[in-house]
């Protein structure tokens, strides 16, 4: 780790980010559990220091049931990360939540099975507390920069997490909608989870491509569709981004710093 740049906001995403940090630096990291998706890159935004890794890999080639979490995580915390952003494409379960909406997501329901998901596997045995999994503290700067900048983002949201790669079938879709849950995604789980366990602040904003199926009556999604609305609204994720960093206190306000004060057995 000599020489290696430090940060204190991580994103994790898409491609298409590297040329808009300031001063950026590839970096790589070696980590307890693999190598992570891809090569960091460092840099600055608005003076902020801030460290990029695509989730899915650079070129896309990483499904979501086989991304390497744990060691995404941990490289973000060898960089000194503290809070990160985890934007994401998900489709919508209820009508009202549009495509081309956000939603600032507020807990989540793990659907996923077989998924590496913890970093305390023993001897030490340790429980923590994911009844309010999303920093409250990011989650109101990120509705609060969305507003000022004319996008609708809902501040809350249930997002199911499903295996993937397949989409739901409509008699999933149907249940998920049923249950009143907003948002489904096939990464946050345990994306979201593993930053608490590091004591990381994490905020989702989740850009809805799509309609799932069983939202409306002639809802089919389609990966075309998702990549084309996706693409069609990344500029303005990228703006609301960048409105976002600068905007995060320097001292962090709220409880995620202690999620693991009380938790060890």
């Amino acid at each position: 780790m000599t020489d290696t740049p430090r940060a204190e906001i991580g994103i994790f995403g898409g491609s298409g980010f590297y040329e808009l940090l300031d001063d950026a630096r590839e970096v790589s990291i070696d980590t307890p559990y693999g190598p992570p998706s891809d090569t960091l890159m460092v840099g600055h935004v608005a003076g902020r220091s801030v460290a990029f890794l695509p989730r899915h890999g650079r070129n896309h080639s990483i499904p979501p049931h086989l991304i390497n979490y744990r060691a995404n995580l941990w490289a973000m915390k060898e960089l000194g990360v503290t809070r990160i952003i985890g934007p994401c494409a998900a489709g919508s379960l209820q009508q009202h939540i549009e495509p081309g909406h956000f939603v600032i997501s507020d807990q989540f329901v793990d659907r996923t099975t077989g998924r590496k998901d913890t970093f305390f596997e023993g001897p030490k045995v340790v429980h923590v507390s994911s009844a309010d999994p999303y920093c409250p503290e990011m989650r109101a700067v990120a509705h609060a920069k969305a507003t000022e900048h004319g996008i609708t983002a809902h501040l809350g949201g249930t997002v199911v997490v499903i295996q993937g790669p397949r989409f739901s079938t409509r008699a999933e879709s149907k249940w998920f909608a049923g249950q009143g849950w907003e948002v489904i995604n096939m990464t946050q789980y345990p994306e979201a989870y593993l930053a608490r366990e590091l004591a990381i602040c994490y905020a989702n904003i989740a850009l809805i491509t799509d309609y799932d199926a069983g939202a409306t009556a002639d809802a089919a999604v389609s990966n075309v569709d998702v990549l084309r609305v996706f693409a069609e609204n990344n500029a303005r994720l990228k703006e609301l981004l960048f409105a976002i960093v600068p905007a995060l206190p320097a001292e962090r306000g709220c409880t995620c710093k202690d999620a693991l004060a009380e938790a060890g057995m």
